[in-house]
């Protein structure tokens, strides 16, 4: 029992590890695309956006309190002449006054591309 509950916090520790560096890499993110399926609507974009931070608060990568927060905006921006949705989540109950607000990047079709402090 004892050795399972080991190996069960090795993966859960090797997952924490990896998870931050994949929805954080770098400042900026990757804009390729693949095929589209057509826009989505801000309200979709939204929900999306919403869905991803819950996962994140679920996965350890942010603090529970943003789980409460609703998206300020959802707009879409243009990246290297390709149009995002870039949803906008303000959690004035971060102590870090940088991050406050995390910037959730969809392709223009619905999909999770990134998430970040920076919004870039």
């Amino acid at each position: 029992e004892l050795y399972k509950m080991r190996i069960q916090s090795i993966i859960m520790s090797l997952v924490l590890t990896f998870l931050p560096m994949a929805i954080f890499a770098g400042s900026g993110h990757d804009h390729g695309h693949g095929h589209s399926h057509g826009p989505v609507t801000q309200e979709k974009a939204t929900a999306t956006a919403t869905r991803v931070v819950s996962n994140m608060v679920n996965q350890g990568v942010i603090e529970e309190s943003w789980k409460s927060v609703q998206a300020t905006s959802a707009e879409q921006k243009e990246f290297g002449g390709q149009s995002e949705w870039v949803v906008i989540f303000n959690n004035e109950k971060v102590t870090d006054v940088a991050k406050q607000k995390l910037y959730v990047f969809l392709t223009i079709d619905g999909r999770y591309l990134a998430a970040n402090y920076t919004g870039k």
